[in-house]
């Protein structure tokens, strides 16, 4: 697969029209679906890797194994790598004969972090740094496996630290190095959730928090790890709902690509001027280029 920040089912369309491999006919009829396709049951975004550089994906809870299979078909069939989570094995095994006809990749799924991940080809790195995912325990593992996975979906180095947590800080004290190369981190608790605040005092980098529903009674099922994460003394924590792995790599992986998707970095480095929005900036663009051809 391509890399999906920088190259989509559409661009891909228009490089095969620019370079004449396909008729103007044949590229309308390939982009008659976008962006989206309606199917009953969902409207798939095929337009989403043009507007945030991230493919849609699949949360598997709560759909059939009909549905799933269903989406991941037509996404497969647009050139998308497809990512399910929170995929149990009964629902990947009921899916897994229908999909690996045509994906061949059964052995993408990974039952710790109830994700299955599905490309035709190596996944190309992409983004500007590494990402590191790091959990305080154990028990803390099928949530900071989906935040890992994803990460590596969305085209990211991804380095894991596990049972990092504060019962034993010398733990993560030996891991200082790693987490000083850091571009982002993303930390998983439970428990009272302290590791974020900690990681966030010793690097210079953003962390994303991620609470887990790990621990006993007055955990909460993670409300006391999400409130202790948003009480944070610590600059630089960012905190996403309870068990959201994927939500924290989403935004790790746009910290990770910091240039718009299709913009030139050069472009997107410029600041906008104070008197207008990058939009106004582009209409004036388009106004004077007009003109111009008058």
């Amino acid at each position: 697969m391509s890399d999906i920040h920088t190259m989509t089912s559409i661009q891909r369309i228009v490089e095969q029209l620019a370079a004449g491999t396909i008729s103007p006919e044949e590229a309308l009829h390939s982009l008659r679906d976008l962006p989206s396709e309606d199917i009953g049951f969902a409207q798939i975004d095929h337009h989403r890797p043009l507007r945030n550089g991230m493919p849609e994906v699949i949360f598997g809870q709560g759909k059939t194994p009909s549905q799933i299979v269903a989406i991941a078909e037509r996404l497969m069939h647009r050139g998308h790598p497809v990512l399910i989570t929170r995929l149990d094995e009964e629902a990947f095994e009921q899916c897994a004969g229908a999909l690996s006809e045509k994906s061949g990749n059964a052995e993408g799924y990974d039952s710790i972090s109830r994700t299955w991940l599905w490309n035709d080809g190596p996944l190309e790195v992409t983004g500007e740094g590494l990402v590191v995912v790091a959990c305080a325990g154990t028990s803390d593992l099928p949530v900071a496996e989906e935040a890992a996975r994803t990460a590596e979906a969305f085209g990211n180095r991804v380095e894991r630290v596990h049972d990092v947590g504060v019962a034993g800080l010398h733990r993560l004290l030996s891991r200082v190095d790693l987490l000083n190369k850091a571009r982002v981190i993303i930390a998983v608790a439970g428990m009272d959730g302290a590791l974020p605040s900690v990681l966030a005092g010793l690097v210079a980098c953003p962390v994303i928090a991620v609470p887990c529903s790990v621990g006993y009674g007055a955990n909460f099922g993670g409300v006391a790890p999400l409130l202790t994460m948003l009480n944070s003394c610590s600059a630089g924590v960012t905190v996403v709902n309870i068990d959201n792995g994927f939500g924290a790599a989403a935004a790790a992986s746009l910290i990770n690509h910091p240039a718009p998707l299709g913009v030139p970095s050069e472009i997107a480095s410029q600041p906008p001027t104070p008197s207008s929005s990058r939009s106004d900036q582009l209409i004036s663009q388009e106004r004077e280029e007009g003109s111009s051809h008058g």
